[in-house]
């Protein structure tokens, strides 16, 4: 049986921050050949749902927020594809 893939998804309005993070993730992503959708939710009523006020970009894998309010190295990217996230306090 084969795994699913991974669901990674860039939350933030469109600011460029958020888009360099959205384009950074999909490089990584295709780097590493990774089997992972990216998804990059823009829908403020969305990210405000999910608690992300005034902390874009966010960065969620799985359902887990893996950052919010930074955009993450390639290397810490890289590492959770190869180690998926597990539920932690969030680091600005």
């Amino acid at each position: 049986m084969t795994p699913a893939a991974m669901l990674i998804e860039v939350l933030g309005p469109s600011c460029r921050r958020c888009t360099d993070l959205a384009v950074l993730v999909r490089d990584v992503v295709a780097v590493e050949d990774a089997d992972a959708t990216v998804r990059y939710v823009t829908d403020p009523a969305e990210i405000v749902g999910r608690g992300f006020f005034m902390r874009t970009p966010g960065l969620v894998i799985d359902g887990t927020v893996v950052a919010a309010g930074r955009v993450p190295s390639r290397g810490e990217i890289r590492s959770w594809l190869h180690t998926p996230p597990v539920p932690k306090e969030i680091h600005s």
